[in-house]
């Protein structure tokens, strides 16, 4: 059985970011998708990620200092940046 499914343009590009190869069918590659997802892998893969940034002492006073930054106002805006690039 074959069902359609409505998804707007941006979804769609997203999509197909997320191809392995431009041919791979959207059928096979949300089975694909929904087949890698595990709830208990996400949380464990998040818990893991999280202990690691814990057990770094250069991280985390990388991230206190970024913290503290913000709440001194020593920020920039993405256009800012953008236009000091060039």
């Amino acid at each position: 059985m074959v069902t359609t499914v409505q998804i707007d343009n941006e979804l769609k590009e997203r999509l197909n970011r997320l191809k392995i190869h431009p041919r791979e069918s959207y059928n096979d590659l949300i089975a694909r998708l929904i087949d890698s997802y595990s709830p208990e892998v996400a949380s464990r893969e998040s818990l893991i990620e999280t202990i690691e940034i814990l057990s770094d002492p250069e991280m985390l006073s990388g991230i206190a200092r970024g913290l503290e930054d913000v709440r001194a106002g020593r920020t920039k805006t993405l256009d800012q940046i953008t236009r000091e690039l060039g």
